[in-house]
C-alpha cells in the first residue's frame, strides 16, 4: 500500500498544453492533467481502455464520430482502439485512468 500526494509528483507536459501528474500500479495508470485553454489533443488511438473525468472546466471530446462537451462531474468511456480528440474550451483539470497501464507516460 502506498500514499501519495500529487505535490510530490513530477508533472510532464505531454503534448503542448497537456500537462500531466502519473500513478501507475500494476494494471492502471492515473494520469492527473492540468490542461491550458485552447489546447488540442489530435485524434488519435490506442490499446488502452479509458475513462475521462472532468474535474475542472470544459473539454470537448470526440469520438466515433460524436462531439460532446464535458464539465465538472462529467465522465467519457472509451474503448481500446477508437479514434478520438480533445480540446479544451478552457483551463481544464482532468484525470484519466488508462488500462492497461501507459508505459509511454513517466
Amino acid at each position: 500500500m502506498s500514499f501519495i500526494s500529487l505535490d510530490d509528483l513530477e508533472e510532464h507536459e505531454v503534448i503542448p498544453g497537456f500537462c500531466g501528474r502519473f500513478v501507475h500500479t500494476d494494471h492502471v495508470t492515473f494520469a492527473y492533467w492540468r490542461i491550458e485553454k485552447g489546447s488540442a489533443l489530435p485524434n488519435h488511438a490506442h490499446e488502452h481502455e479509458q475513462i475521462t473525468s472532468v474535474q475542472e472546466g470544459k473539454l470537448r471530446l470526440t469520438m466515433i464520430g460524436e462531439t460532446k462537451t464535458l464539465g465538472p462531474g462529467e465522465i467519457a468511456v472509451i474503448p481500446p482502439n477508437i479514434p478520438h480528440s480533445g480540446e479544451a474550451l478552457t483551463t481544464c483539470r482532468v484525470i484519466d485512468v488508462f488500462y492497461p497501464v501507459r508505459e509511454d507516460y513517466t
